[in-house]
């Protein structure tokens, strides 16, 4: 049984127009860069790019432990490696792949990259399974 692909579920999701796709085997992450999202220079801000990996990995962690994507994890640690900038109009995609772990821990990879290819973001993190409610 598959995900939901969640829009406007959260705070962030309302705040930042990202969508939440778990309707496969692994989650991504997918938003279009606007003027909410950059900084200074113009270009993405790097802690929506993390927000965008996070996401994904914690999703595909999430379908990991159970195969609607609804069980919940938390991130215990996420490393962000920022390899090009992302600018407005660009469509991003956050995917992510299940690299070990056991019953309640997690060990994920993650590639933010634009609809043409280009990899904007790439990261590791271990995400931990909660108890429900």
């Amino acid at each position: 049984m598959a995900g939901p692909v969640l829009r406007d579920e959260t705070g962030a999701q309302r705040a930042l127009g990202y969508v939440l796709d778990l309707s496969g085997e692994t989650a991504r992450a997918t938003m279009t860069v606007d003027d909410r999202h950059t900084n200074r220079t113009g270009r993405l801000h790097g802690g929506l790019a993390t927000l965008l990996l996070d996401s994904a990995m914690g999703g595909t962690a999430s379908l990991a432990l159970d195969p609607d994507g609804s069980h919940p994890v938390v991130t215990l640690s996420l490393t962000t490696n920022y390899l090009a900038a992302g600018a407005p109009g660009d469509e991003l995609i956050a995917t992510a792949r299940i690299q070990g772990g056991g019953r309640k821990v997690k060990y994920v990879d993650g590639t933010l990259a634009t609809a043409d290819g280009r990899i904007i973001a790439t990261a590791t993190g271990v995400f931990k399974s909660i108890a429900r409610g």
